[in-house]
């Protein structure tokens, strides 16, 4: 279970992150619309997994890939925004958040 420090963080950081990708998308990747669904950071604060929702892409996996090799770049702008938050900004780890795709495969199979 997270602590309380753990569970701010995570918010900080997914609200923050959300304005960054919403800002920089149309520059670093093309337009896709990102969005941070879940961030869960360790106990020691050192690493921050962040789930994403991929959308207006074809190939989902190709777009993690490119914001993967953008993490540095991502974490540097997220460093100027919770530098006075923050001491040290987390590694950043990105995951596709597949959940909705889930959710929508059952609610598919419901229907048929």
């Amino acid at each position: 279970m997270e602590s309380t420090r753990q569970n701010k963080i995570s918010r900080l950081i997914q609200k923050d992150l959300g304005v960054i990708f919403q800002q920089e998308s149309r520059n670093l990747f093309h337009g896709a619309m990102i969005t941070v669904t879940k961030v869960h950071v360790a106990k020691d604060l050192s690493i921050a997994k962040i789930y994403l929702s991929l959308f207006a892409t074809k190939d989902k996996d190709a777009l993690l890939e490119k914001i993967r090799k953008e993490t540095k770049e991502i974490r540097h702008l997220l460093g100027a925004r919770v530098h006075n938050q923050l001491r040290i900004i987390p590694e950043l780890q990105f995951f596709l958040d597949d959940s909705l795709d889930y959710i929508e495969n059952i609610e598919n199979l419901l229907h048929h």
